[in-house]
């Protein structure tokens, strides 16, 4: 197997036209474990670590999430979490401190797990994100971009280099919960909630759940019944009901 570290984007990019089948491997929480397993075999790795351009976040009215960014550097960024408090909670959540610390929030995506724990949270937060191929960078929603399980909608020679999250992502008030069978366990189930709210009127409504259907799913049925009304006990058992309809 080869094993390269290009220093450009256009460089890793060549470098993958060059060798079919090669893998991009940044922090390798779950690639190497797929290698050593045996469940893939590529001709060859090609390490974005050398990419400094793909790392970090950048504030303002948008906010840009490098997809190198570790998920350890998610929680300790203050502007962040002042930002989008909901993704530093679920942040908290990913597996252990070493994990963490070589995870990153591009690898967490692209795995295409349905319980992956960044997935929700980004979900609420009306997420994009930025593909740059051989044929030049597009955005999609980050909704549009899980498949099915290990399944994204990235291209052949196609890499994930930024989330962005927009302005309208980031308002009211939200919440993540997890729910596993020990300390530092996959999610058996995830749910993210983000509502703005006038008053005790719900004026949007956003809920992602993960780990209960073949990719991390928006609950459309839910949003709508929340927005628009008064919260309540009564509005919220409906929601509740929705929510495992849309399950």
């Amino acid at each position: 197997m080869h094993y390269h570290r290009p220093r450009t984007l256009p460089e890793a990019l060549r470098l993958h036209a060059a060798e079919p089948g090669a893998r991009f491997i940044a922090g390798g929480t779950d690639l190497l474990v797929r290698l050593r397993d045996g469940r893939i075999t590529p001709p060859a790795l090609i390490s974005l670590r050398l990419l400094p351009e793909l790392a970090g976040v950048t504030g303002g009215d948008t906010v840009t999430i490098g997809a190198l960014t570790t998920v350890a550097a998610l929680i300790a960024h203050r502007g962040l979490a002042e930002s989008c408090p909901v993704l530093t909670l679920a942040a908290r959540t990913v597996g252990s401190q070493q994990i963490r610390n070589a995870a990153t929030v591009g690898g967490n995506l692209c795995n295409a797990s349905p319980c992956a724990d960044l997935a929700p949270p980004l979900l609420v937060l009306d997420a994009m994100v930025r593909i740059e191929g051989p044929d030049g960078g597009r955005t999609v929603p980050l909704e549009d971009f899980f498949e099915s399980p290990g399944k994204t909608r990235l291209r052949p020679g196609e890499l994930l280099t930024a989330i962005v999250i927009p302005p309208g992502g980031r308002g009211g008030a939200a919440t993540f919960l997890k729910k596993g069978r020990v300390a530092m366990d996959l999610s058996l189930v995830s749910v993210a909630v983000r509502l703005e709210l006038d008053g005790d009127r719900c004026r949007q409504a956003r809920v992602a759940a993960g780990s209960v259907a073949p990719r991390p799913l928006r609950l459309r049925g839910v949003e709508a019944l929340l927005e628009g009304k008064p919260l309540s006990p009564a509005l919220v058992a409906e929601a509740r009901r929705q929510a495992a309809r849309e399950v």
